[in-house]
């Protein structure tokens, strides 16, 4: 290694070398020059001499030297210079050949990468760097095989290549830190990656994934250390937790058997060394390759003592996975969980529902813990079996699947998976929910909808609901509902998802714009400012997108409710309450006439906002 290096230093050295002489040879100054041509005599006489490498490795000393008999000393500057640019141009058809040779080569090994051939990938990377030494793509990529193969050293080495090559090569870091997290060299790693957001910010939320995951396997190393001292030191709770996993790993016992075995192991972990202890004694596997426990959790059969172990395993899970890292993902690594837990949302058995609820919301509450299980889980039958859950209430539980609903909607990827099935997984029973709104579920659908004004940050989400006949049919009949029975608890956060839904021009949102509006007009007398505020933010989103709504609210009395509204309201509804003005007036010269009667004070607000909207006889 270190001779490459050495070799590698002396190519970029001579070539610096040669370009200093070249412009002394230049020089106006007599003297300057004469200096130059003792020492090119002499660099060159030098190239005479044997060379330390016994394998070609730059395209500097793969030539010739040129002879000093050629006599430089009495040679002119002139014919000096002739003689070392053809020789360069010699040398750069040379590089430009072994260039095209050394691309086919990593052509070839690309191949052989992507089809998980990793020893001939390596090969022909190799191959590739005896044609052309400072190729930086073939460094990077045989680390990449390298890191493939579990030859983490050679891949670095590869690396600290490649960045001699270019020293601000996001790949060879971003290898680098791989390879040294392999090697569980967590603080190198860690440099690696901090390394290229120092060199791209772009790239700062990329990193801040792998950083998480160089601190996760800091954690499980030193978690899985520490219980191991414990175990060794024969500490009463660090043993106990392995001798219960052998009694549980014995077949063919009743359910109630192992109910009461995992009852009883629940109660033994305690602490993190208990859940790492499990993990270390395949407890994980132990539990979920038993036919007994797995027919359970299948829910292959329904008897009480079946029941009772399926909660007991729920149960057992959420304390051994509560706040350790490793153990979510241990579990979401066994296929019957990854069913059984999307299935068992929706059990008619209450307890087993609450515990599978639970398990999930455990998941549901960290980023890390959110994305392990939308990479595992069937998120389309997850988020359709949880608004199963929440048109079906039964206390406790609907509100726990709102909860998840809405954490698992801060998750990019998650709404991504849920654009193509949203109508029928969430729309559909949302919309029905809308329309049956009761004292009994008033406060779970104010939370639902709260969620789903979380999904509709997503644009393409947004636009599926902006476009939905039934939905935009649904609010409107949910707000003359509400204002009835005064459901504050649902109109309040409904308006505030309807400005933010009509922010986008849609057919449907023009076609409901009357009726909407009209509502809106009534809850302007509402006692509830909040109320009235967000009442206001509808009109100023709708407004602009129907003429026929424009007029209606005219015809409503809107200006004159808008300017009282301005005298006794807050920020946003004076931002509301001005826009709202706005549009009307642009729209209408009624509207404008009976704003200047009004109140002059607002009417110059307008102008601002719409100078164009104002005929010269009004200002």
């Amino acid at each position: 290694m270190m001779d490459k290096l050495e070799d590698f230093e002396s190519f970029l050295k001579n070539v610096d070398k040669i370009s200093e002489i070249v412009k002394d040879l230049k020089s106006i100054d007599a003297e300057v020059q004469q200096k130059a041509m003792e020492t090119a005599d002499c660099y060159i006489a030098a190239l005479d001499e044997p060379c330390r490498t016994k394998v070609n490795k730059t395209t500097i000393n793969t030539n010739p030297p040129l002879q000093p008999s050629l006599g430089l000393q009495n040679e002119s500057p002139v014919n000096f210079m002739t003689i070392m640019e053809r020789d360069a141009e010699d040398r750069s058809v040379r590089r430009i050949a072994k260039a095209k040779k050394a691309t086919a080569l990593k052509d070839k090994g690309n191949e052989a990468f992507a089809q998980e051939d990793y020893e001939t990938a390596v090969q022909y990377y190799s191959d590739g760097l005896a044609e052309l030494r400072d190729m930086q793509p073939l460094y990077t990529n045989r680390a990449q095989a390298y890191i493939k193969l579990g030859k983490y050293q050679e891949a670095i080495s590869d690396c600290e290549w490649a960045l001699k090559c270019n020293e601000r090569c996001i790949k060879a870091y971003l290898h680098m830190g791989k390879a040294y997290l392999a090697l569980k060299k967590y603080n190198e790693s860690r440099n690696c990656f901090e390394k290229i957001v120092e060199i791209e910010p772009a790239r700062e939320k990329m990193m801040k994934e792998h950083l998480t995951q160089v601190n996760l396997e800091e954690v499980r190393a030193s978690q899985e250390m520490n219980a191991m001292q414990e175990f060794d030191k024969g500490e009463a709770n660090a043993t106990r937790v392995p001798q219960l996993l052998e009694k549980l790993s014995r077949p063919g016992q009743i359910p109630l058997y192992y109910c009461g075995g995992l009852e009883i192991l629940s109660q033994a972990v305690t602490d993190c060394t208990g859940q790492t202890l499990f993990r270390l004694n395949n407890g994980f596997s132990i539990i979920s390759s038993n036919d007994t426990v797995r027919s359970c959790l299948l829910q292959k059969t329904k008897d009480p003592d079946s029941q009772e172990l399926c909660v007991s395993v729920l149960k057992l899970w959420r304390v051994i996975c509560c706040g350790n890292d490793e153990n979510q993902k241990m579990l979401m690594t066994c296929p019957v969980t990854r069913r059984s837990i999307v299935y068992l949302v929706t059990s008619e058995h209450v307890a087993v529902q609450e515990e599978c609820l639970a398990l999930i919301c455990l998941y549901s509450q960290m980023p890390h813990g959110r994305r392990l299980a939308i990479d595992n889980l069937n998120v389309h039958m997850l988020v359709r079996n949880l608004m199963a859950c929440i048109s079906k209430p039964k206390q406790q539980q609907e509100n726990t699947a709102v909860n998840i609903l809405e954490n698992f909607a801060a998750e990019n990827k998650f709404c991504i998976q849920l654009r193509d099935v949203l109508t029928d997984s969430v729309i559909v029973p949302f919309t029905k929910l809308l329309s049956n709104i009761s004292k009994s579920n008033q406060h779970v659908l104010a939370s639902l909808i709260s969620a789903i004004g979380c999904l509709a940050q997503d644009d393409v989400i947004c636009h599926s609901f902006a476009h939905d006949q039934e939905c935009w049919k649904a609010f409107v009949e949910a707000i003359r509902q509400c204002s009835a029975c005064e459901y504050k608890a649902v109109i309040y956060p409904m308006l505030g998802l309807i400005i933010n839904l009509s922010s986008i021009t849609s057919p449907i949102i023009q076609e409901h714009a009357v009726s909407l509006c009209d509502c809106c007009l009534g809850l302007l007398r509402d006692r509830d400012g909040g109320v009235i505020t967000r009442a206001t933010g509808v009109l100023s989103t709708v407004l602009p997108q129907s003429p026929e709504a424009i007029q209606h609210v005219i015809q409503g009395n809107v200006v004159r409710t808008m300017c009282r509204l301005l005298k006794g309201t807050g920020q946003t509804a004076t931002k509301y309450a001005i826009k709202t003005l706005t549009v009307c007036t642009a729209a209408s010269h009624s509207a404008r006439e009976e704003l200047v009667k009004s109140d002059k004070t607002v009417m110059r607000w307008c102008q601002e906002m719409q100078p164009c909207a104002w005929p010269t006889a009004l200002n």
